[in-house]
């Protein structure tokens, strides 16, 4: 691991990102304030950050409002940031100005094995036992039998039946299958609250995976009563070594310290940008290593294997409440296979990796890969954030 003066720093420009049509888009941002001496609720406006905790002390609270919209086209603010200093600003430093992730008291949740091939990748995965070397082979078996069987089939489906039939059939069993293409999806917390990092931060990786990709996402976020009320995009960082030894050990493999980013802003959903918008996004991403290797890939919405309401409907309900609302990544088309390392040991990340991961309507979430253990720690929790706001009077 290098030093950390010595790891990359992307260089962020407002007009590398901001969505292509920022200038008709209600986009909300989270600035750290040296002098407030914590988070503020802004709204991007042009290539100005405009404070509205004033207004709405938390982003959660700005979802809660039916004219979020409004307010974050027009409500009158407190200080004024210019985005392009604090994009520039190191994420990691507490006397400087700069973006945070742009959500704060929603819980972060994440629904998994959404997409057909990436169903299949966590079935390689748990068929190696989490060891690189061996998925070549097991990506072809799989290939050989399923084929294009599962393109287009709808979870749940008697088509989804026979999929998963013919791969028990042939010994490729797999507790994936049911939460891939059975009834439910697979739902769970993928970190605590207040704890996801932003565009320009330090993304973590365990120090002990060997095998690990990002995984390139678009999140919504949700209210307390269940409404999407914007979307972002996010990296839910993704420990294939791990999670492929057991599936039990989920939460090892996705909750780590800065092990999830989220930005570069949320923009709401308004009458430019509604649920179809969302429906059709494409994310598109990039990965540069310190010794000039390149990996590109994308990830289309349009692919997805549950629509993206009914995995809100599978996290919120009479079933589950979320008081201050919560977010939800929505699964990843994304999983690399070509090798780096070595032939046979597949993609996995090294330190000092900057991975883009962008969308023309959402921006560009971009972060430097480096290990949990070295990135910096989560110190800033709920009970510091009531103290803040209460100090600057704004509760």
């Amino acid at each position: 691991m290098e030093p950390a003066a010595a790891r990359p720093r992307p260089i962020l420009t407002a007009g590398s990102v901001l969505p292509q049509d920022a200038d008709r888009a209600a986009l909300v941002a989270r600035v750290h304030s040296p002098e407030a001496g914590g988070p503020c609720v802004a709204a991007v406006r042009g290539e100005q950050v405009v404070d509205l905790t004033a207004v709405v002390p938390t982003v959660s609270d700005l979802m809660e409002r039916d004219d979020a919209v409004k307010v974050v086209r027009e409500a009158g603010g407190g200080h004024t940031w210019r985005l392009e200093e604090l994009l520039a600003a190191p994420a990691d430093r507490s006397d400087v100005a700069h973006l945070l992730a742009p959500v704060d008291l929603q819980v972060i949740k994440a629904a998994g094995v959404t997409f057909a091939r990436s169903l299949l990748e966590r079935v390689i995965e748990e068929r190696t036992g989490g060891d690189p070397e061996q998925a070549a082979s097991v990506r072809a078996r799989v290939g050989r039998v399923v084929g294009g069987t599962l393109d287009g089939v709808r979870p749940g489906s008697p088509e989804a039946a026979r999929a998963k039939e013919l791969l028990v059939a042939e010994g490729l069993w797999s507790q994936y299958l049911e939460v891939g293409i059975g009834p439910d999806p697979e739902v769970f917390t993928k970190a605590p609250v207040l704890s996801a990092v932003g565009t320009g931060a330090d993304i973590g990786v365990l120090g002990a995976s060997v095998w690990n990709n990002p995984e390139p996402e678009a999140v919504l976020v949700v209210d307390s009563r269940g409404r999407v009320r914007g979307a972002t995009l996010g990296n839910d960082v993704n420990l294939r070594d791990i999670e492929g030894r057991s599936a039990l050990l989920l939460s090892h493999a996705k909750d780590n310290n800065a092990s999830c980013a989220i930005g570069p802003f949320v923009r709401l959903l308004d009458e430019d940008f509604g649920l179809d918008a969302v429906r059709g996004l494409d994310l598109d991403l990039r990965i540069d290593g310190t010794d000039g290797y390149v990996l590109h890939g994308s990830s289309s919405m349009r692919e997805i294997s549950r629509d993206v309401l009914d995995l809100v409907a599978a996290t919120h309900g009479a079933h589950h409440q979320y008081p201050d609302g919560f977010v939800l990544f929505t699964g990843t088309l994304f999983a690399p296979t070509e090798d780096r390392q070595a032939p046979g040991g597949g993609f996995t990340h090294e330190y000092g990796d900057i991975v883009r991961i962008s969308s023309p309507r959402l921006g560009a979430l971009v972060n430097t890969v480096v290990s949990s253990e070295q990135a910096a720690p989560w110190t800033f929790g709920v009970g510091a954030l009531m103290r803040n706001l209460a100090r600057r009077g704004v509760l």
